[in-house]
């Protein structure tokens, strides 16, 4: 089988790191998010295309700035640096670096000096999206201006023979006109990238690579009936059949009638499918706690034994295989070493450091539009696909404050009267991500003739293309006063319902 091409980016930091692997993949070319520092040693044996350089919140004027090893430009492949990588190309390379008076954010005019390779096709005067503190005063005579703006005599830069650019500004941002353009001329005019990496060629590739390390081995995988666990369960299958047991864990955490319903959208895949009511475990080890993270990490833990545990009654089971995907993992691990933590994933935090099972994350390098279309491909039913993201911990990260039956029972209710109305008015399909939060507070309301202290609920809805951001869903007024009332009205313990404005950043499309 003919070796994936592949596009390396070298992550500085930069806010916008994933919107050049997503311009990437528009283009049918598989590319890979790694560290600055990552040793080129490690992907070098690919079928290398070209390398990235992000932008990033550094300078390179800073004592302990990110550079990139040396290795990084003898790889053979071209080189494009964005905003901080081409500052960093610049002083490599012989050039000089100025601070800015004052940090130029926003939109530029570039007028162009070579309308050829990188800039092919590309008008003058064209708009682009500037974010930058420094800026490339003087160019190495080993390069030559691409592009300039009034401010910026550098705005673009190349070396033709060693296939090497810069751009000062952001072509992966919609703000910069024919950013789309310039990123396709670095990946077929230099690159030479054919563009064959197909949903089609990711199964067969990813079949074939589970199928070379499992070997003989079984597997197990939590089937939730989520979009993610769902492509991953069937693709495994797809890749070793009957080596692969399915397990439904019941952490009493789940939605209303969830159980069922992923026990029957799947009585017509050949599955090896076993249910495990561990509800009553989770509860008691989640007792007392209010904590989000230690939420999350007691449910990861307690969801790694029950596996552990399942797994011993499986005769040579030696791997566990999980849906995480791209977001999860960029959101979990910092490439630039310690940082706070934004949160940490079921998928990816909270796992014990020994596990006696080996992990196998076949869609972790896929952003959630991504696994949609290969569940499609895989003939997944349209219900499992257009399903919400639901969160590993469950209700558990959506009650906030301590997780107990009465309040899991609250929520639940209140969840599937906002779902169940969302869909009657053809909004779920529309919509990125619903749900209600339950709120540890209570307030003073009126029934009938008398006042009430009881619970508040929080509608949330949110658009988005693969929630690395996100925006509040404007939804028509009658349609949350209906949610409202029907959810203050049926739902016992509640007198109060809120919608949530916030979007993604600075908040989180979860609570917790």
């Amino acid at each position: 089988m003919k070796q994936q091409e592949t596009i390396i980016i070298l992550d500085f930091g930069s806010q916008y790191t994933q919107l050049i692997a997503r311009r990437i993949r528009e283009n049918k070319v598989f590319c890979e998010i790694l560290p600055f520092n990552q040793d080129p040693e490690t992907y070098r044996h690919k079928n290398l295309k070209g390398v990235v350089l992000s932008g990033g919140p550094s300078s390179v004027f800073d004592q302990n700035a990110p550079i990139c090893t040396s290795e990084v430009f003898e790889l053979g492949v071209p080189v494009l640096g964005i905003c901080y990588g081409l500052q960093l190309i610049g002083k490599l390379f012989g050039g000089e670096i100025e601070r800015s008076k004052k940090r130029e954010y926003g939109k530029a005019i570039i007028r162009i000096d070579k309308s050829e390779n990188l800039l092919s096709g590309v008008r003058d005067n064209t708009v682009v999206w500037m974010s930058h503190g420094d800026h490339l005063s003087r160019l190495s005579p080993q390069f030559e201006v691409l592009a300039h703006t009034e401010d910026i005599p550098f705005a673009a830069i190349g070396n033709k023979q060693k296939k090497m650019f810069g751009l000062q500004f952001h072509p992966e941002v919609a703000h910069t006109k024919e950013g789309k353009r310039i990123i396709h001329n670095f990946l077929f005019r230099i690159c030479q990238c054919e563009g064959n990496w197909t949903t089609e060629s990711f199964i067969d590739t990813t079949a074939s690579s589970i199928r070379n390390e499992v070997r003989g081995g079984k597997m197990i995988l939590g089937l939730s009936g989520g979009v993610d666990s769902s492509v991953c369960a069937v693709l495994v299958n797809k890749s070793v059949g009957k080596q692969l047991h399915c397990i439904l864990v019941d952490n009493g955490l789940l939605r209303k009638n969830e159980t069922q319903e992923v026990i029957s959208a799947f009585r017509n895949f050949d599955l090896n499918l076993k249910l495990v009511d561990a509800s009553e475990r989770f509860l008691s080890q989640l007792k007392g706690v209010i904590d989000p993270e230690e939420k999350r990490k007691i449910i990861g833990r307690v969801f790694i034994q029950v596996f552990e545990e399942e797994a011993q009654k499986i005769k040579d089971v030696k791997f566990l295989a999980q849906g995480t995907l791209y977001p999860d993992v960029i959101e979990s691990t910092s490439f630039k070493g310690p940082s706070a933590t934004i949160k940490s994933h079921h998928n990816v935090g909270g796992l014990p450091e020994q596990m006696n099972l080996k992990l196998i994350e076949p869609l972790r390098e896929l952003f959630k539009d991504e696994v949609r279309e290969l569940g499609r491909k895989l003939n997944l039913p349209e219900s499992i696909i257009g399903r919400h993201p639901f969160p590993g911990p469950g209700l558990a990260v959506r009650i906030l404050g301590e997780v107990t039956k009465e309040r899991l029972s609250i929520l639940r209710e209140a969840d599937d009267i906002y779902i169940s109305e969302l869909k009657k008015a053809d909004l779920y399909d529309k919509i990125w991500q619903a749900f209600c939060v339950l709120l540890p507070v209570q307030s003073v309301g009126v029934m009938g003739d008398e006042r009430t202290y009881e619970n508040v609920i929080a509608l949330r809805a949110v658009t988005s293309v693969d929630g690395m951001t996100a925006d509040w869903a404007r939804l028509p007024d009658e349609i949350l006063e209906k949610i409202s009332n029907q959810i203050i009205n049926q739902v016992k313990g509640v007198n109060r319902v809120v919608y949530d404005i916030s979007s993604k950043p600075p908040a989180t499309i979860e609570w917790e």
